[in-house]
């Protein structure tokens, strides 16, 4: 008998635990917008412009690496970039490892 009477104590009484858990989730909500608007969508921008940064490689084109490697572009091809750093010495990077065109 005691056991069913500690189950009636904790078992939520009205409204007031329903208003609580809503509130709840209404702030859990607006942290996951507030978490989407400051760092997944910018992350998703600087992505966005980054690949159109690389499709607009072209030859002649200055670039810096990643490793922080700067040199003339020489060839393109689809995956690849030849970059020449120094006279005859031409080195092949992935096109994702440009950081930056100047």
């Amino acid at each position: 008998m005691d056991f069913l009477h500690l189950l009636g104590m904790a078992a939520p009484q009205g409204g007031e635990q329903g208003g609580g858990m809503m509130g709840t989730l209404i702030m859990f909500g607006g942290v996951i917008l507030i978490m989407y608007f400051m760092m997944i969508r910018p992350q998703q921008k600087r992505q966005k412009e980054h690949q159109s940064m690389l499709n607009a490689i072209k030859k002649g084109d200055q670039v810096v690496t990643s490793a922080g490697m700067h040199g003339k572009v020489v060839e393109v091809d689809e995956k690849t970039v030849l970059v020449e750093v120094a006279d005859n010495v031409k080195i092949r990077f992935e096109k994702v490892a440009i950081a930056n065109k100047s």
